[in-house]
């Protein structure tokens, strides 16, 4: 029977997706928020594959020359986790805005008026009400 996942635990366990989408630049603590959470997504990735390894590992020792009709399964699971388990850090989702694979719900968030790229950064204003404001980076 599981138990309860404690306060301390859930107080760390991040609430934001792994993704820039939506954060707004000037806001630290969402900003910092969605870094941490991206970063834990690809450490989950990372120890996966681990485990994966240390599981391939001990079947190789197990089966001996049978391994590889045995381990066949493993073998695959492990290289398919192997693609995904460097840990690459946030910089380049933080600075290159990629539509498709930032926001993997497909959701427009342009049209919601939740963000929009420009010059690096998002903004929650849209482009129009900006120019009306003044601002000259459009």
């Amino acid at each position: 029977m599981p138990t309860p996942e404690s306060a301390a635990f859930l107080a760390k366990k991040p609430t934001v997706p792994p993704t820039f989408d939506g954060v707004d630049y000037n806001d630290s603590r969402r900003f910092k928020a969605a870094q941490d959470a991206i970063l834990r997504e690809q450490w989950v990735k990372s120890m996966m594959a681990r485990l994966v390894r240390e599981e391939l590992a001990k079947c190789y020792y197990r089966e001996g020359v049978n391994h590889l009709e045995k381990c066949g399964k493993l073998r695959e699971r492990y290289f398919e986790a192997l693609k995904e388990s460097k840990v690459r850090g946030y910089y380049f989702q933080q600075q290159n805005y990629v539509p498709g694979k930032d926001n993997p719900t497909g959701q427009d968030l342009t049209a919601a008026g939740i963000a929009k790229p420009q010059d690096g950064n998002f903004a929650t204003v849209p482009p129009e009400e900006a120019k009306k404001q003044g601002d000259t980076r459009l």
